[in-house]
């Protein structure tokens, strides 16, 4: 099977290339263009599962380069996407060209490509403040940030392709992934650093939020089951992927400071703060749906997930790439 991947030098992007290759897929990845030649997570992986992956220039936002690139693929994974919510109050536009446009353009190729199958990445953050618990596919979707915004747009947009002209598309909807190679945006990876590199004082936004955190290769094998499901059981669905179980940011700060061996204590940072209307109090999922139509569940507890995504952090190899006291956004 060819599986083309957007967003392949990613965080999660990458983590679903090597699972595809794993299950035994020839991968597509579509690495966007820099000057530096670098391709991202990539170029971390290891030789026997490059040797199964062709790296190929382009940029979602391109038309032609996306139509090009989708070329024989039997599935698509489209994972590009601007994500970091707090650069989206400041360059809002550049979501909507990449997050919109960008999924666009693949789900116009794949009706002009006859792709047999399209999965699109989501996000929990559709969902703004849970209105009910645990979250499933029916809760209301909320546009609480510019970054969620484009996110439902993009929903809808591979929702109407799907009715409108029978693309078979499913989108996927991760809670909170978490894990090695995240960005120190996120919050497990910026207490881990801080923590790793400091005094136990820990540079973060508010405490009490509660959110539903996802190992990333639980993550990645929910795509991998999403795209190779019966097409009966996934086309023209939106499902969750999540463990149904929620943390508040205060207790996980702890949890992490346990799980290291040292004493945390909080410093709340105005920048790190979304707007009062913006921020997002609770998100926990109900991924029922998804494991009746693929035996999908997650594998990897939060304990265990974090001593994982601890010992990756604090080697020195991987702890180099990242600033630890700068906020990243």
């Amino acid at each position: 099977m060819l599986a083309a991947v957007t967003g392949s030098e990613g965080f999660i992007g990458s983590h679903v290339v090597e699972a595809l290759v794993r299950s035994g897929a020839q991968v597509r990845a579509m690495v966007l263009y820099n000057s530096f030649n670098a391709r991202g997570w990539l170029d971390t992986l290891e030789p026997e599962v490059l040797s199964n992956v062709e790296m190929v220039l382009g940029d979602v936002r391109d038309e032609r380069s996306v139509h090009e690139f989708m070329a024989s693929a039997e599935v698509v994974y489209h994972l590009a996407a601007l994500v970091a919510i707090p650069y989206s109050y400041r360059a809002p536009r550049s979501y909507v060209d990449t997050n919109v446009i960008g999924t666009l353009n693949v789900l116009e190729a794949a009706r002009q490509r006859e792709t047999p199958r399209v999965v699109v990445t989501s996000t929990s953050e559709v969902y703004g403040t849970a209105q009910f618990v645990p979250i499933d596919e029916s809760h209301p979707v909320q546009g609480q940030s510019p970054y969620s915004a484009t996110k439902i747009a993009a929903d809808k947009l591979a929702e109407a392709y799907q009715r409108s002209f029978g693309i078979p598309v499913v989108t996927l909807r991760p809670f909170n992934t978490y894990g090695p190679r995240q960005s120190t945006r996120a919050v497990i990876p910026a207490i881990i650093t801080q923590l790793a590199a400091g005094d136990g004082q820990v540079r973060i936004g508010s405490l009490t939020p509660t959110r539903d955190f996802t190992f990333v290769t639980d993550t990645a094998s929910a795509f991998v089951a999403v795209g190779s499901a019966p097409a009966d059981a996934v086309v023209g669905r939106v499902l969750n992927a999540g463990t149904g179980r929620e943390i508040s940011i205060g207790d996980l700060m702890q949890k992490i400071g346990g799980l290291m061996g040292v004493a945390v204590s909080a410093h709340e940072e105005a920048e790190r703060l979304r707007p009062q209307q913006s921020e997002v109090g609770r998100l926990v999922s109900d991924a029922s749906a998804l494991r009746e139509c693929t035996g999908w569940s997650p594998g990897v507890d939060l304990e265990s997930g974090l001593q994982r995504t601890i010992s990756w952090f604090t080697d020195s190899a991987n702890l180099d790439h990242y600033k630890t006291t700068a906020f990243h956004l």
